[in-house]
């Protein structure tokens, strides 16, 4: 996944404290690369950086054009890789990417850009020769295209998960997911299981009764994972999830209990066209048991789905 929201914090912070900045976007992959079109990083003035292109090959070398690149105040475009003219860098995999460089001179576009993303809405940023701008996501199959002279790089929302459920199975799934950089909030009956959840700094909330609730509200770019033990609290949630924009829906629980499961969502009025969309046992490994497998094989999951769903082509 590639999640701006560090990149476009760190400009913001640096654009704050009055330093010069510049947005270095990777529109061309040829051969191999350990990034895909559409990647960000970004280098302030000062040599500080946030996001990578590499394994650390090009990034020295990146940083010092892009402060080359403030000391001119242009945009330029370089290859690095394969048919560059730095002879002495070279990525491993014998590939070679094409970077922009843009120098940002109006700081109030990286405010806008940081609030669309912290507010998970699809956007478009748009390069050329002299500025760099902001739209609603255009209509795109790719993540980055040529338009004349301007460089779009569609962008959106990262995965994000809802977690309802009780046992240590959730605390496991939300220390996973937030290493790996995927946002959680989480449902849960356990007062315990809520305490324990909020050292991640997360969103962390208690259910009172097993009803719908305002608090389960996932856009199309939301997982909404279920692990309960207690299968009297998923009824009213799994139909209120199933009838929610998230791309994807799964339970933990054997066939048996699925079948079941199947049965008391029917009768409660979910379509046969909804309950098809859950995915039970959920997970990548098979009769996952302990919670941090369980949690490791949910990710996995949710993480391939994501890009199934949205992934551009490459």
């Amino acid at each position: 996944m590639n999640n701006i929201l560090p990149i476009f914090d760190f400009l913001r912070v640096k654009a704050e404290a009055n330093q010069k900045i510049v947005l270095i976007t990777l529109t061309a992959v040829t051969g191999a690369s350990t990034r895909n079109p559409g990647t960000h990083m970004a280098v302030a003035e000062d040599g500080s950086s946030a996001g990578s292109f590499s394994g650390g090959c090009v990034e020295a070398a990146v940083v010092a054009e892009a402060l080359d690149v403030l000391s001119s105040g242009t945009p330029r475009e370089i290859r690095f890789g394969a048919g560059s003219p730095y002879l002495d860098i070279r990525l491993p995999c014998g590939g070679g990417i094409d970077l922009l460089f843009t120098p940002i001179a109006d700081r109030t576009i990286v405010a806008e850009i940081f609030d669309r993303v912290e507010k998970r809405e699809p956007l478009t940023i748009m390069l050329d020769s002299e500025s760099i701008r902001c739209e609603a996501q255009l209509a795109c199959s790719s993540a980055v295209e040529r338009a004349g002279s301007q460089i779009l790089v569609h962008h959106i929302p990262a995965a994000k998960l809802n977690i309802l459920g009780h046992g240590p199975s959730v605390e496991s799934l939300v220390r996973l997911s937030t290493s790996y950089g995927i946002d959680c909030a989480v449902l849960s009956p356990d007062p315990a299981v809520i305490a324990a959840v909020q050292d991640f700094g997360i969103s962390a909330d208690l259910l009172k009764t097993p009803q719908a609730t305002a608090l389960l509200d996932p856009d199309p770019w939301t997982a909404c994972i279920f692990y309960f033990h207690d299968h009297d609290w998923e009824a009213a949630l799994m139909k209120q999830a199933l009838a929610s924009s998230a791309f994807y829906l799964g339970a933990m629980g054997s066939h048996q209990t699925h079948a079941l499961r199947l049965q008391y969502l029917a009768d409660i009025g979910v379509p046969a066209e909804k309950l098809a969309n859950m995915v039970a046992p959920i997970g990548l490994i098979p009769s996952s048991r302990d919670p941090a497998t369980l949690a490791l094989s949910t990710l996995a999951q949710v993480v391939e789905s994501y890009h199934q769903h949205f992934g551009f082509k490459t």
